[in-house]
């Protein structure tokens, strides 16, 4: 079976080892998408249709943390506060990188 091939921005930092902090290198999320990922945009494989490139910090961010309304569109307002919770949850957000995808630059 071929290796998948992914596309992220040139400036994206390098993804980290498994276990080291979450750098926003975007690896991840483009691989395939969280649980989270799947039940918002529907898409079980490939990149998750969440994932946002943050140009001004040069990383990658979840928009259903950052700005859930941006990925799903009909979210109540009043809602957007525990999905995000949520979202840091079900990603993980400060545990570490639990990505074991080996990433090479092209």
């Amino acid at each position: 079976m071929p290796h998948p091939v992914i596309y992220l921005q040139a400036t994206a930092p390098a993804k980290p080892a498994v276990g080291a902090p979450c750098n926003g290198c975007g690896v991840c999320c483009a691989w395939q998408p969280c649980p989270l990922g799947v039940l918002v945009t529907g898409r079980r494989h490939g990149m998750c249709a969440a994932l946002r490139w943050d140009g001004d910090a040069g990383l990658y961010r979840c928009a259903m943390v950052q700005a859930p309304e941006q990925a799903w569109p009909a979210l109540p307002r009043w809602l957007r506060p525990a999905l995000r919770r949520l979202a840091r949850r079900w990603i993980a957000a400060g545990a570490g990188c639990d990505c074991d995808a080996e990433a090479t630059r092209a």
